[in-house]
């Protein structure tokens, strides 16, 4: 009874074992081809659960994802021969899983080296038509969309991978030139810079002598206006004075004699010598201001 049971529990493990060899799941990030002793059976096996035969098939998974192939920097001639180093990347899948396999053993490292080498070849020939403005900023996206289109026709019949695109990170000048073009940039920026100061001077220049100009005509017409109320406001205080003297004679002339006194003795420290007996001290010897008498 004992043995009987082990043999079932033998057969039971074994037939589980089997059963789940002979199972397996392709994920929907995944591509996989079956070989069968080595040989293609079948290839873009559809996402899901799958039966092989153990021992038998073997199935190869591959990335099925979107993935970057980060070119290292290359050196490639425009069309006035001049050398740019260039750093771009590629965004590439496997479409064709049958032709990826075929052409690659499943292997992504040779896949990437020559896909690598399609997208430098498509570089070099699109820097070698064009200047150094257009690669640069004029006709860069136009590059970029007619290398994608000619490198995602090379690697889908070569490689069955399909190119969703190429850009340029940075594009740079080489070692031994960039010195030069930077001083010579520095030099014309230089350049444009001492011409925004003359011209800022010659501009200042104009505005400080349209201010001085300014300032003289305000001054001249305030000093004309001033001379002028000034001009008015005498020739009335001549006039009420006047008007004063011709209305009480005496009267304005014992005001002008205080105003008179008051001016001359505001002074502590003034010494006047003065007649008592002359006109300028009549009213203090006379209320009615007659002339004192000579003797």
């Amino acid at each position: 009874m004992d043995a009987r049971m082990s043999r079932y529990m033998f057969l039971t493990i074994a037939l589980v074992v089997v059963l789940f060899s002979s199972l397996y799941v392709i994920r929907e990030t995944e591509r996989a081809v079956v070989l069968r002793f080595g040989k293609l059976i079948e290839s873009n096996t559809a996402p899901g659960l799958h039966v092989r035969i153990p021992g038998i098939d073997t199935v190869r998974k591959f990335n099925g994802q979107v993935l970057t192939l980060d070119a290292q920097p290359e050196s490639f001639y425009t069309l006035e021969k001049k050398r740019l180093i260039v750093d771009s990347f590629v965004k590439w899948r496997i479409d064709n899983v049958d032709t990826y396999y075929r052409a690659t053993g499943g292997d992504e490292t040779i896949a990437r080296n020559r896909l690598a080498a399609r997208a430098n070849d498509g570089l070099r020939n699109q820097f070698g038509k064009r200047r150094l403005n257009e690669v640069v900023s004029g006709q860069r996206e136009e590059l970029m969309a007619e290398l994608t289109r000619e490198l995602n026709e090379a690697a889908m019949q070569e490689l069955g991978i399909r190119v969703i695109d190429v850009r340029v990170k940075k594009i740079d000048l080489p070692p031994e030139v960039s010195d030069a073009v930077y001083q010579r940039m520095s030099a014309e920026r230089e350049k444009l810079a001492r011409e925004y100061r003359s011209r800022g001077k010659e501009e200042a220049e104009k505005i400080r002598a349209d201010a001085d100009r300014q300032v003289t005509i305000i001054e001249a017409e305030a000093y004309r206006d001033a001379e002028r109320a000034k001009g008015e406001g005498d020739a009335r205080a001549s006039a009420i004075y006047a008007a004063a003297y011709e209305k009480d004679r005496e009267f304005y002339a014992f005001t002008r004699s205080l105003r008179s006194y008051e001016e001359s003795f505001s002074n502590p420290d003034d010494l006047l010598l003065l007649d008592t007996k002359s006109d300028f001290f009549r009213y203090l010897g006379d209320r009615t201001g007659a002339a004192p008498v000579k003797r």
